[in-house]
């Protein structure tokens, strides 16, 4: 039996993307044993793993803080007897990690985030705009060259274990409503749907009968404007501030469709099996972040000569200067800008669309 340490520190979308991965090898390999080491909050995406498959937390902002910490947190790693290091994240974090089992002789195999292509692919003069290989499978062949072959067979995170929402409010057990999701935030402005479009296709489905409207979102500015749609519009529900991660997971796998930008809500959605809506702005599919279960994922995006900005939607965009000056007033010039600067009316038409057509059939 081989114990194998996975590291993935951050970001909450990108662990998201190893749980097809991790519970697909943990299935196809009973016998061996993963360990995911990653930050506290992520302990929910792996609650309903196969026995073999098991979560440490690396507290990086208290016990492990620092370089010294991440020293400590090696030298206790090192002391638990793993056969080999899986590294799905190559950052100085990680490499403090796999530089002090290379020392032991402990074989590591690292992802290669393909960092050339990337830079191709949001470059200014000669883009190169192909699609790259897949995030998830970027996970894949850090397996390989540590010697594991398997297929992705993962399904749901409640596959072996039924979502339970008894805590929540909402009455799940009307199977004549049906409830829509919306994340419409994300962690760089550039990736944001316009707030006041959105709320247009809030205010939309909100007069479908049948329908419930629940919004996802976490700090406290999102809290606000969550709650304030939900005063406005009947059928509205802000979950905001209410439900732990793992229970707004649960919440999720009863909704009929998740509208959400290129964020964490986009890939939590797809880990519960349910059809996603996802609107891409500064970023791009092409980067291989889509999320798990494609064939369940509606794209919405305009085509402009600049995207992707950037491979992360955190710097300005390189025609226009600034999202700021795109957007005006910090929303996402990929929604709203085309050619020299017209309005698009693309996102406007097909959003209400995807969200209102796609779940009704």
């Amino acid at each position: 039996m081989a114990k194998i340490l996975v590291v993935r520190f951050s970001a909450l979308g990108d662990v998201a993307m190893t749980v097809p991965v991790l519970y697909s090898f943990a299935r196809r390999y009973p016998q061996h044993q993963l360990v995911v080491l990653s930050r506290p909050h992520m302990a929910c995406l792996f609650e309903n793993a196969p026995a073999n498959l098991t979560f440490r937390e690396a507290d990086l902002k208290g016990k492990y803080k620092g370089f010294k910490g991440l020293l400590r947190l090696s030298g206790e790693l090192r002391k638990e007897s793993f056969d080999a290091v899986a590294d799905l994240h190559d950052v100085l974090r990680s490499k403090v990690i796999d530089w002090g089992f290379r020392l032991c002789g402990i074989p590591v195999a690292v992802i290669n985030k393909g960092r050339k292509e990337k830079k191709q692919l949001t470059a200014a003069r000669h883009k190169r705009l192909v699609p790259l290989r897949k995030s998830i499978q970027r996970y894949v062949d850090v397996f390989n060259k540590l010697g594991f072959e398997f297929p992705l067979t993962f399904q749901s995170l409640f596959e072996d274990v039924p979502a339970d929402v008894s805590f929540a409010e909402e009455d799940f057990s009307d199977k004549t409503i049906k409830y829509v999701g919306i994340a419409p935030f994300a962690a760089h402005p550039g990736k944001i749907y316009p707030l006041d479009k959105m709320e247009e296709v809030i205010a939309s489905l909100a007069k479908v009968p049948d329908v419930r409207v629940l919004l996802f979102g976490g700090g406290k500015r999102e809290k606000d404007l969550l709650e304030t749609w939900q005063s406005r519009y009947s059928g509205v529900f802000s979950l905001a501030g209410k439900y732990r991660l793992g229970q707004e997971l649960a919440i999720m796998s009863k909704l009929s469709v998740m509208v959400a930008m290129d964020s964490g809500n986009m890939h939590l959605a797809s880990l519960v099996r349910v059809p996603v809506v996802s609107i891409w702005g500064a970023t791009h599919p092409y980067a291989g972040f889509m999320p798990w279960g494609e064939e369940r994922t509606t794209v919405i995006q305009t085509d402009l000569p600049c995207r992707p900005c950037s491979i992360f939607g955190n710097k300005p965009c390189w025609l226009h200067r600034s999202a700021e000056d795109c957007g005006r007033g910090g929303q996402n010039h990929a929604f709203l800008l085309t050619g020299r600067g017209k309005i698009s009316t693309f996102a406007f038409i097909m959003l209400p669309w995807a969200a209102g057509d796609l779940f009704m059939k």
